[in-house]
């Protein structure tokens, strides 16, 4: 057996989500988004010889980093899909109720941030892309293209909480009928010129590229389709862990485990059904020791269930 070893990017709430994990040595976990393999090595240090762990990406370099861990250690597979996909692949390999925890790390990663290639940032300029998976799917550019004006305004507005929405969405059409707009400073500037009273503390352009962001990879419905179905992976006491950096992320996930946690009553106020979840603690954040080491830290809040049904 192969000590994982230490992968690149500093790994937000490390030690809290495997603590949240509960791993157990023989047990069987997924890290449904591996990233740079923070997680999934700390998962790692803790499983024996015959504990297993799944992992899926839809990021090409995570693909990498992961193949070169599966290579090196036998404990670990991996498949390059969108973690919407890791229950059916679970489940065909015989482990439906069966798993031991569930990890989700949401939103994009330093790494992705810090490459100007991916698009993700508008601190670089690059190439208008935003795709997690650089192989499938509309690029941002692609989009901003051929969308209404409408759409866009309604994506700024509904994902980014962006209060100059029709402005942008305006300027983005009009300076798209002289010029594409192929580079996230082009995006950058539609912006800017758009937006008449600047927040000095926020960049302008931070709420319409998170938005356009988490609409290019659907990564809302991404995390509302895969909950449900992760939940019927887990064996009688596995758990739920999930890390959401965007308030529309983590009000899905505290919903969805609400709900999951509640029996329904009758009339009579007796149980109907029964509850597959319970919460475990309340919700957690970065310490401040760790967001002085990683400012990105900050607006991390991690939150835990555990199968009781």
């Amino acid at each position: 057996m192969t000590t994982a070893q230490p992968l690149t990017h500093e790994t937000v709430l490390l030690a809290e989500a495997v603590q949240g994990l509960a791993v157990r040595s023989e047990g069987i976990y997924l890290d449904a988004t591996f990233g740079r393999g923070g997680h999934s090595a700390a998962i790692l240090a803790k499983l024996g010889d015959s504990g297993l762990l799944f992992a899926t990406d839809r990021d090409l370099r995570a693909k990498v980093a992961a193949e070169a861990l599966t290579a090196s250690d036998a404990r670990v597979q991996f498949k390059h899909v969108e973690f919407s996909k890791a229950p059916d692949w679970l489940a065909s390999l015989g482990l439906q109720g069966q798993v031991d925890g569930v990890l989700f790390d949401l939103g994009v990663s330093s790494p992705q941030i810090d490459e100007a290639a991916r698009g993700f940032s508008f601190q670089q300029n690059g190439p208008l892309d935003m795709r997690m998976n650089q192989q499938a799917g509309q690029t941002a550019a692609q989009w901003l293209a051929i969308a209404e004006e409408v759409d866009i305004a309604n994506v700024l507005y509904q994902l980014g909480d962006e209060k100059f929405s029709r402005r942008i969405a305006r300027r983005i059409v009009e300076t798209r009928a002289t010029q594409p707009l192929l580079t996230t400073f082009d995006l950058v500037r539609c912006i800017v010129e758009a937006t008449p009273r600047q927040d000095p503390r926020k960049h302008p352009a931070t709420r319409s590229f998170q938005a356009i962001r988490l609409h290019i990879n659907r990564e809302l419905d991404e995390i509302t389709q895969t909950l449900a179905q992760v939940v019927d992976l887990l064996a009688i006491g596995g758990r739920l862990v999930v890390i959401s950096f965007h308030s529309l992320e983590d009000r899905i996930v505290k919903n969805f485990m609400r709900d999951e946690s509640t029996t329904d009553k009758d009339f009579f106020g007796q149980p109907v059904g029964t509850a597959r979840l319970k919460r475990v603690g309340g919700s957690v954040r970065a310490s401040a020791a760790e967001i002085a080491r990683n400012p990105r830290s900050r607006s991390a809040i991690m939150r835990i269930a555990e199968r009781v049904a």
